[in-house]
């Protein structure tokens, strides 16, 4: 029986033809097409990688350097990405993670917010620490926790308290006070109320402590309370008086406002106040109020002799006897009754605290009321003297107007150097208000929209004709010979298979095109230079061309 050979691999044929096909492009055209298709897979990288990025929150800000530690390391033993910023205070996490992230760090008592609190004793091994190294921890703990408290405070970014507790000396009488020092960092500035509320959260933690023995001091050095003076009354005088005139201003400004419109009223409220601590002190008696106490009743009588009361020697000599005949000749009797009546008396103390408002001050400065003409320009018009009483008098009942004690209220009327525009409040409508979304959840879409449309344009105006570019076939000027067969049969007679008949089809096709295509370029060279040698010269092609046409036409 007769071995039939299974003729060159398939596969063996297309390696050798992809082979000759990047022999015949070229070292610079393979370059190229390395550098494109490097680039290509560089740049859609960076935009899956961009896009598959998760977005970054913050997970907390101006923490410390032992916080931050701290955090990080727990984030790195829960494998989740994370960013600095500023300098390690600021730590960002994946939005949809925030949340169990800070309920997860708030178990592991995280942040601590800096310093050293109360969790220095939980490994200290007390058996061998003498007295001093404990009252001295007790000290640091007192004042980190007391600086952690302060740090809760609004606008308040971080604080360091001293404390100063001295001992009482042997023999002594009276124990030294203790005091108290803080410095804050802060956003802007404290309200008066905020630093009050910072001295008596102190002093009332520390055993003995007063408020009055709390200095306060900001980071530029400017002293917010002063720990040293000896009458706080003068100081808590002008807290409240400024904290009145305040909230009066902002109250008269709201409501003028309401009328005038929003930044077209300017108010200025000045308050009189009197320090003066007055104690009064009266006693009332009412006559008609009386009440019987005691009643005394005295009764006297006496009666006198008949000898008419002379007086003789034979009378005042002993022995003497007297006569005996005599009568009782005068009889009196007298009786006295005494009454002690209670009549009512009402006591009354009056005790008038300092920071009575004596008098009050109220200054209101209008705006005008802008209309438009018929060019659409903004025309100025003075407001009537009948809104501007209706304003006053709204003024008058907000401040609790009186005037016995002398208050007065000015209402003017003038024009502003700048009229005031405020911007419109745009409130989410359609698809956005109904979806919520959030300004960054817009931000995200924006982006991918962007990152999108710049990978079409890099696809179709920069890859697509570079490849085009590449893959064009370069000219050939002539056909030398016909090309070789590729394919030799395998059949009994030198005949093609089934699949070498497949295959040997589709190369002659190929080459078939191939010879069109080259054939056709070779044309249009040929045109082309023979339109530059006419273009050179131009005698020399008229007079060809005009020897064509006089030449007969072959039958």
């Amino acid at each position: 029986m007769p071995s039939r050979s299974l003729g060159p691999n398939p596969w063996g044929q297309l390696v050798q033809s992809l082979v000759a096909f990047l022999k015949g492009l070229g070292a610079a055209r393979l370059m190229a097409m390395v550098a494109v298709t490097t680039a290509l897979i560089g740049f859609f990288a960076f935009v899956i990688m961009r896009v598959t990025t998760p977005q970054m929150t913050t997970l907390f800000t101006d923490l410390s350097f032992e916080d931050s530690s701290s955090i990080i390391k727990d984030l790195e033993r829960q494998a989740i990405p994370f960013e600095l910023r500023n300098e390690g205070a600021v730590i960002m996490v994946p939005k949809d993670k925030v949340t169990r992230l800070r309920m997860k760090l708030a178990e592991a008592n995280l942040p601590k917010g800096g310093g050293v609190g109360y969790e220095i004793f939980d490994k200290s091994d007390a058996l061998g620490t003498t007295s001093f190294v404990q009252n001295i921890n007790h000290l640091r703990a007192l004042e980190g926790e007391l600086a952690r408290t302060i740090r809760a405070i609004d606008r308040i970014q971080a604080a360091r308290v001293h404390l100063v507790l001295p001992e009482r000396p042997l023999f002594a009488r009276e124990a030294p006070e203790p005091s108290a020092s803080i410095v804050v960092r802060v956003r802007g500035s404290l309200e008066p109320q905020q630093i009050r509320a910072i001295r008596h959260v102190v002093a009332s933690a520390v055993n003995g402590l007063k408020p009055q023995r709390v200095s306060i001091v900001d980071e530029a050095g400017r002293l917010l309370a002063d720990g040293a003076t000896k009458d706080p009354d003068i100081a808590v005088g002008d807290e409240r008086r400024t904290a009145f005139e305040k909230r009066m201003r902002n109250e008269v400004e709201a409501i003028v406002s309401s009328v005038v419109g929003q930044g077209r009223a300017r108010v200025q409220l000045t308050a009189d106040f009197d320090y003066n601590k007055v104690t009064q002190t009266s006693d009332k008696f009412d006559p008609e109020g009386r009440v019987l106490r005691s009643t005394q009743t005295r009764e006297e009588s006496s009666a006198s002799a008949g000898d008419g009361g002379q007086v003789t020697v034979n009378n005042e000599l002993p022995g003497n006897q007297a006569n005996s005949s005599t009568t009782a000749r005068d009889q009196s009797k007298k009786s006295e009754e005494t009454n002690n009546y209670e009549i009512s008396r009402t006591t009354k103390t009056e005790v008038t605290e300092a920071g009575r408002v004596n008098r009050i001050s109220v200054a209101v400065l209008v705006d005008g009321a802008y209309t438009k003409n018929e060019k659409g320009e903004m025309v100025y018009q003075d407001r009537s003297k009948e809104q501007l009483d209706r304003i006053a008098t709204l003024v008058r009942s907000a401040i609790g107007f009186d005037q016995k004690r002398g208050d007065q209220v000015e209402v003017v009327n003038l024009r502003f150097a700048e009229a005031p525009t405020v911007p419109p409040v745009v409130e989410p409508t359609g698809l956005l208000g109904l979806l919520q979304f959030t300004k960054d959840d817009v931000m995200y879409v924006i982006e991918l929209g962007v990152m999108m449309l710049l990978g079409l344009v890099v696809l179709f105006l920069v890859i697509r004709p570079l490849v085009k570019r590449i893959l064009a076939a370069e000219v050939i000027p002539a056909l030398a010979e016909p090309a070789p067969a590729l394919i030799e049969g395998n059949g009994p007679n030198g005949e093609l298979g089934p699949n070498q008949a497949l295959i040997a089809g589709t190369s002659g096709t190929a080459q078939l095109i191939d010879v069109a295509q080259v054939q056709g370029q070779v044309h249009a060279q040929a045109v082309h230079r023979v339109g530059e040698l006419a273009e050179r010269n131009p005698n020399e092609t008229a007079s060809i061309v005009r020897q064509w046409l006089s030449e007969p036409a072959e039958s």
